[in-house]
């Protein structure tokens, strides 16, 4: 009788952040890995601010690691450890992705743009005027992803108005900061991009009054599914957009640059279903 051989290590990306508990990218990721038969698997992994450094010390002497996403708050830490051939840092000042190139640099770069426009460009939205809640590494990717749009009025609600203009001087994009006690300016696209109203933070307590009777409101907190936020926008009439949204979208970029492989988007039903049941 022969011993049966270890298993080799698989092939491994993953999602870090603190906290981490609430991600559902492992179940994305690996969902669609089972469902194209690839051999790898995708994780998550606490780290703490003070961590990063040892962290990518230790995962860039893995052979077995392909790179990370990165969720709050890291988004605009993680510049400090990677290679930025398209220019990120400059276009957008923040990183959700970050590919590990055998051998060589740490490449990271940005697919919560173009995951948060995905369900806008689906549903052909033309608004001219977004008010922004927020001015950390989401609500950079989804000015840049907004102005990439055309979109003439941008404004930013942050808890330092200051930095929100900075922000928005920075990406030459006519519109006002306003401090987050401010009333609502008159738009056609509200966007979440705090962590307010995720469980364990406070809500995210505005009126919707101001915004147009066709406005959409959009909130990429998706823990829980629907917001405080989203609830009242459902009572005003307005159309929503949840967190899942961007989630699957910029997931599905970054699948395509950790494994090479295009996720099966035509299964978008069947996750969707699997991330609302919580089943692992």
């Amino acid at each position: 009788m022969t011993d049966k051989l270890p298993h080799a290590p698989l092939p491994y990306a993953e999602v870090i952040g603190d906290p981490i508990e609430h991600s559902k990218s492992p179940l994305i990721h690996n969902f669609w890995l089972r469902a194209l038969d690839i051999e790898a698997e995708y994780r998550k992994t606490h780290v703490p601010p003070e961590g990063l450094a040892a962290y990518f010390l230790a995962r860039r002497a893995d052979p077995d690691w392909l790179g990370c996403n990165v969720t709050i708050p890291h988004k605009i830490a993680v510049m400090d450890y990677t290679d930025d051939p398209g220019g990120v840092r400059e276009r957008i000042g923040a990183m959700n992705t970050i590919a590990s190139e055998a051998g060589g640099p740490l490449i990271g770069t940005n697919t919560d743009a173009g995951g948060f426009l995905q369900p806008l460009l689906r549903d052909k939205w033309k608004g001219q005027s977004a008010v922004i809640v927020g001015s950390g590494g989401a609500a950079r990717a989804i000015l840049f992803a907004l102005a990439s749009l055309g979109v003439p009025d941008i404004s930013i609600m942050a808890r330092d108005p200051a930095r929100g203009q900075a922000l928005l001087d920075r990406a030459g994009v006519r519109g006002r900061a306003i401090g987050m006690e401010d009333a609502l300016p008159a738009a056609d696209l509200l966007v979440n991009a705090t962590s307010l109203g995720m469980v364990g933070q406070p809500p995210l307590q505005l009126d919707l009054t101001p915004l147009a009777d066709d406005a959409t409101v959009y909130d990429i907190v998706y823990a829980p599914l629907e917001t405080d936020l989203l609830k009242a926008a459902k009572a005003r009439g307005l159309r929503t957009l949840d967190g899942l949204e961007m989630l699957i979208g910029q997931a599905a970029l970054a699948f395509d640059i950790f494994f090479d492989a295009e996720a099966p988007r035509e299964l978008d039903a069947e996750l969707r279903a699997l991330l609302l049941s919580g089943e692992e």
